[in-house]
């Protein structure tokens, strides 16, 4: 695994989303790979828990869950990681979905509101490294190109 975890956009990723055009729907890839034990500030309410990082991603999605829906997001596929067939083969991924919201406008609204300020707290506990690639629609074949 990398020795640079990814878990929270910085600065410049996130102004570079918010310029993207915001009244199309997006389609969001999840790769997740989870801690062992889920690791809280020591300052933090949930600090002495003792869960899982597993555990702390399950309460994350339930805490979380009712503001994705009311944004109107909804997972249109998850998948379980089988064979790294091209990439580095020491990459394994816990969790992997793709979740779909009518715009980037309704991310956003998700990721500021003050529920899920309180819940993804859990996720950082959770999640050691991750990636989050926002992708746009594209009309097409259903072939390859």
């Amino acid at each position: 695994m990398s020795k640079v975890n990814y878990l929270d956009p910085t600065r410049e990723s996130f102004d570079a989303f918010k310029k993207l055009p915001r009244n199309t729907p997006i389609n969001m890839l999840n790769l997740i790979k989870l801690r062992v034990s889920a690791e809280y500030p020591q300052d933090s309410n949930n600090a002495n828990k003792g869960w899982s990082g597993e555990r702390a991603y399950q309460e994350y999605g339930k805490s979380s869950g009712v503001i994705f829906k009311r944004v109107g997001g909804s997972i249109i596929w998850r998948g379980k990681m089988e064979s790294m067939l091209i990439g580095p083969q020491e990459v394994e991924w816990d969790i992997a979905f793709i979740a779909r919201y009518p715009n980037s406008g309704a991310f956003l609204e998700m990721v500021t509101d003050p529920g899920y300020q309180l819940a993804v707290v859990n996720r950082q506990a959770a999640v050691l490294t991750s990636r989050l690639v926002r992708f746009g629609e594209l009309e097409g074949s259903d072939l390859f190109a």
